[in-house]
């Protein structure tokens, strides 16, 4: 006879019914056993007199479903969906080719007609694994760097960012500041301090922030780095940019212990501010470092001495750039008019660009081949500075920046009253007819029809 195959609920039938053609079950405790109904009990036990155990198998098994779809139906759905959709999940390709080829059919069914023919993946087919990366074997070898913006005074004081420097062989904490964003002269400030302490490191790395990685590749002004990789590569220092956060996960799990721990410490020490923070840090450091850092695989450090001097790295970390002078000695920085005082030097820098650097504490300067050129800046009467250009990262600061300046001083009065109207195009063409030729021509002819008669 061979092999039949049948459900868990059939063959607890035939368990039942053998018991009740024994007489070891009742009829009625049967049907209580299989939630049925006397009657149908009855059914079932003709069933298994006549064709035995196999009499109660489902007998629409193995045979077509009468709404099966036509299998011509199913190809030509595929063909449409291979040439139009074949980047469209199940649902909308569902929907375009109801609503484009008037071929109705369910998301399910497109959904498993896509999955047979390897069309769509499901989202646990779709899952990706992050393999995980192995340290590196000497301490300065790779550091990685990142910022996590957290409630860090719970409610005493407003929420700030903790920029993190850690070692990827070893966990150490490199450094730590307490800044009130993410900005290109926060990173400075951190980055002078970690290399005050421990020297160069080889490569440092990083997320795709706007700090570390220029967005758009394929700009075609720019130079085609940040100022955060202009002072690494003047400094030797190597920057890598990770494609996941993932990849940088040693200091992802250091800012989430940092946000547990950390943040109670602040708690008990009563610490409210960034000033007193970053006062308390380093000793939080040192337990920290005791308590989690790993001993690398090689006692060797390829930390580099610094060997800048304070001046020449004040120079290096800063925001630099160039700027054309035009005809009249002015330039534009920061949506200001720069104008130069002219002398000797700058009257020959017209057509020119000259180096502008502008520094931490506000101070700008502008430079020709490292002479100083003294200048004066116009500044157009404006609420909101450059800063508020900013990202997510940056919009708590940007929204405290601009109502300080709200409360400085009131908005500038507008005119009120009749407002001069834009012009409006007819699009009828001026011919000629009202010119002053025409009209003059126009008079002629009246004052000769005039004289004859």
């Amino acid at each position: 006879m061979g092999w039949v195959m049948m459900s868990e609920r059939e063959l607890n039938r035939i368990e039942v019914l053998s018991q009740v053609e024994d007489g070891r079950l009742s009829v009625s405790a049967a049907a209580h056993l299989l939630d049925l109904t006397r009657r149908q009990v009855f059914r079932l036990l003709r069933r298994f007199r006549e064709g035995g155990p196999s009499g109660l198998r489902h007998r629409s098994r193995g045979k077509t479903a009468n709404n099966r779809i036509h299998d011509a139906k199913r190809t030509y759905g595929l063909d449409l969906i291979r040439e139009n959709y074949a980047d469209f999940g199940p649902t909308l390709a569902a929907e375009a080719l109801a609503e484009r080829h008037e071929f109705k059919v369910s998301r399910e069914t497109v959904r498993s007609w896509m999955i047979e023919d390897g069309l769509w993946l499901s989202r646990q087919q779709r899952k990706t694994f992050h393999q995980p990366r192995l340290r590196r074997e000497c301490l300065g070898e790779l550091v990685q760097i990142d910022g996590s913006d957290h409630q860090w005074f719970e409610d005493r004081g407003p929420r700030c960012t903790l920029l993190v420097f850690i070692d990827d062989a070893t966990s150490t904490l490199m450094h730590l500041r307490f800044v009130e964003s993410e900005s290109t002269f926060s990173y400075f400030e951190a980055l002078e301090g970690c290399l005050a302490e421990h020297g160069r490191p080889v490569a440092f790395y990083s997320d795709k922030h706007s700090v570390f990685r220029v967005p758009n590749q394929a700009a075609k002004s720019g130079h085609g780095t940040t100022q955060f990789g202009r002072a690494l590569n003047e400094l030797n220092i190597e920057i890598l940019c990770a494609n996941s956060s993932q990849a940088k996960g040693r200091v992802e799990r250091a800012n989430r212990t940092l946000q547990d721990r950390l943040v109670k410490e602040l708690r008990l020490a009563d610490i409210s501010d960034i000033e007193a923070a970053n006062a308390f840090l380093p000793g939080f450091m040192g337990r920290y470092n005791v308590k989690f850092a790993k001993v690398p695989r090689r006692s060797d450090n390829l930390h580099r001495a610094l060997n800048v001097e304070p001046d020449r790295l004040r120079e290096i970390l800063c925001k630099r750039d160039e700027r054309y002078v035009d005809r009249q000695l002015v330039l534009r920085y920061d949506r200001k008019r720069i104008i130069l005082e002219e002398n000797e030097v700058t009257r020959g820098l017209v057509g020119k660009y000259v180096d502008s650097y502008e520094f931490a504490d506000g101070r700008l300067e502008f430079r020709w081949k490292g002479l100083l050129l003294p200048y004066s800046a116009f500044d157009k009467d404006q609420r909101v500075t450059h800063a508020a250009i900013t990202e997510n990262k940056r919009l708590s600061t940007v929204l405290e920046f601009v109502k300080e300046e709200q409360e400085k001083a009131a908005p500038k009065p507008r005119r009120a009253g009749k407002q001069r109207t834009r012009y409006q195009p007819t699009g009828r063409r001026n011919d000629g007819w009202n010119s002053k030729l025409a009209k003059r021509a126009k008079a002629r002819s009246a004052a000769s029809q005039g004289c004859d008669i």
